[in-house]
């Protein structure tokens, strides 16, 4: 495993942290990472009643306050942790769960969920399942696969591509009697491409690659993603703004979506391609936004948009584990990244692990990895952050992402890009 503290400032702010009831977390020892990593998943997975109520409907679903696309996303964290652990223990239900949202349409169009139903949120399940094809989760269903479900939303999103609005893109919601329906996010459309992109790798299937082409070139167009690679959240989509009002905030997540997602185009393409000089600009521009909050936490990852002034919400307490997620996943995809990936998720891993020191069991996970020892903040989203951002240092451990059989390309002897050194540095 690499040395994975090269920044000294961070290592004396996590030094001088009160630690004392923290988790315990040796970066440079898998078995100790294993360990962290099972204890916060245990911890995220006392959220989890719906298999203990009696209730069949209660089944692959969190309780409030937290909405349906936090249950598919927290599977997704769990399919991960099995992935990067090799723990088995949770699979049954983890498999038990995502199934039971896959809806009569097998697409995870659940008609119960119609009023938190957005494409964003279809979209988080979609990936989940987009993860346990990759990693072969052992699925108990003879009816529907797991790649199927994947394909099966992908269909439902190219339907809703819409270009009576700012000419393309998708609406942050699929039901005009849904609040935000006047709305076209970067996550929904950041979501669609990576799925895409990802469905392109795993099938072999190139004409994907058109939809990718069309989501980015949309995106750039209306100023979601740009130039310099910020990528803001979204725009409304009325007559006069027709999503020229940007709203310019920028979350951890709407980057992150897009690094894997060229992350994953980068892999499959040639250097002739944009995808990996995409991927470094989003790298770059997500490095200088997302991490670092003061001097005497430099490397440490932190939501920008709401942390400093203490006010995130359920929601965005979880954003930074999408971030860990799919750094990782890019730095196992392209390894020239990873040296550069791996010194910003070591401090960040360890800050994490120190924050979690809190609520009545003492290992509670706060939600500001800067804040010396627990901040008093605790909840579903932090033991999710928490988890992915710890359990991915042992991405050296296990294989790339599968392909499918039917794409003629084994994974693991798959022919890595070999980039010239790419620089995220001004």
């Amino acid at each position: 495993m690499h040395t994975l503290l090269r920044n000294a400032a961070a290592l004396a702010f996590l030094l001088t942290a009160s630690v004392a009831q923290a988790i315990d977390l040796n970066i440079s020892d898998a078995d100790s990472i294993r360990n962290a990593a099972a204890t916060i998943a245990y911890d995220m997975m006392s959220y989890y009643t719906g298999n203990t109520t009696g209730n069949p409907a209660d089944v692959g679903l969190l309780p409030q306050p937290y909405y349906w696309w936090e249950a598919g996303a927290m599977w997704g964290a769990m399919v991960d942790y099995w992935y990067y652990t090799g723990d088995t223990s949770y699979n049954d239900v983890v498999a038990q769960a995502i199934l039971s949202q896959a809806s009569p349409t097998n697409d995870f169009m659940m008609p119960v969920q119609h009023y938190d139903l957005g494409n964003d949120d279809q979209v988080f399940w979609a990936l989940t399942a987009m993860s346990a094809a990759e990693y072969n989760l052992p699925n108990p269903s003879s009816n529907i696969t797991w790649i199927e479900l994947a394909t099966n939303a992908f269909n439902d999103f190219t339907t809703r591509w819409n270009t009576t609005q700012c000419n393309g893109g998708l609406k942050w919601q699929i039901f005009p009697s849904n609040a935000g329906y006047d709305y076209k996010s970067s996550i929904a459309n950041g979501g669609f491409f990576q799925l895409t992109a990802r469905l392109a790798r795993y099938t072999g299937n190139t004409t994907y690659l058109t939809w990718n082409d069309k989501v980015w070139d949309w995106m750039s167009g209306v100023n979601y993603i740009s130039s310099g690679y910020n990528v803001y959240d979204g725009a409304g989509d009325l007559s006069p703004g027709n999503c020229s009002q940007v709203d310019q905030a920028q979350w951890t997540y709407n980057n992150a979506a897009l690094i894997y997602g060229c992350a994953m185009l980068a892999d499959i393409t040639d250097s002739s391609t944009p995808w990996l000089n995409r991927t470094a600009g989003l790298l770059y521009t997500g490095t200088y936004l997302f991490f670092s909050p003061f001097a005497n936490s430099s490397g440490v990852m932190f939501e920008q948009q709401c942390e400093k002034a203490n006010n995130c919400d359920n929601d965005q307490f979880s954003f930074k584990a999408y971030l860990s997620r799919w750094l990782y996943g890019t730095a196992k995809l392209l390894p020239d990244f990873e040296n550069n990936i791996i010194d910003l998720m070591a401090p960040s891993a360890l800050a994490a692990a120190q924050s979690c020191s809190g609520g009545s069991n003492g290992r509670s996970c706060g939600s500001r990895w800067w804040y010396p020892g627990f901040d008093g903040i605790l909840g579903l989203g932090q033991q999710m952050s928490a988890l992915e951002a710890i359990h991915g240092l042992l991405l050296n451990l296990v294989d790339a992402p599968a392909m499918a059989p039917s794409n003629g390309t084994d994974a693991s002897s798959h022919k890595r890009n070999t980039w010239p050194h790419v620089s995220l540095h001004a």
